[in-house]
């Protein structure tokens, strides 16, 4: 990236962290993963645009609603280079990740809603259990753990 004498406004990682609301090794983490970048100076100093400050805050956001982290980065780089996200990018960006929030909020109401009951049964029976094995189905996929949720 070009040198950060051309912009007087750049933010050090210091100032960006402060900013933001997160500590300077999350920022680095960001970039080594493609999430935001940076220029350097002429000392070999990181230096972030404004327009970092709001990539951070949509990066927050999406974290907390348990969005992949691949997923974010795919829906960054679908934003146009070095132009602060606005409100219509927030849109887009968050309408495709409603249908997972939604399906997720569904589960956990799901399993919240059947844990009384395996609570106050207690068996925890792997071929009778509705939470583990509903109707003994896995069984016919083999042996081994089937539920592991990637």
């Amino acid at each position: 990236m070009a040198s950060s004498r051309k912009n007087p406004y750049a933010l050090s990682v210091g100032e960006l962290a402060a900013r933001a609301g997160v500590s300077v090794s999350t920022l680095h983490f960001y970039e080594t993963k493609g999430l935001i970048a940076s220029s350097r100076t002429g000392g070999n100093q990181r230096r972030y645009g404004r327009d970092m400050l709001r990539r951070v805050a949509v990066i927050r956001v999406a974290q907390r609603a348990g969005v992949p982290r691949a997923e974010i980065r795919d829906a960054l780089d679908a934003l146009p280079a070095r132009r602060t996200p606005n409100a219509a990018d927030w849109t887009k960006l968050s309408a495709g990740w409603k249908a997972a929030l939604e399906a997720r909020i569904a589960s956990l109401t799901s399993l919240k809603d059947q844990l009384d009951g395996c609570i106050g049964c207690g068996c925890l029976s792997l071929t009778d259990c509705p939470l583990r094995n509903p109707g003994d189905t896995l069984a016919k996929e083999g042996p081994g753990a089937r539920l592991l949720e990637g």
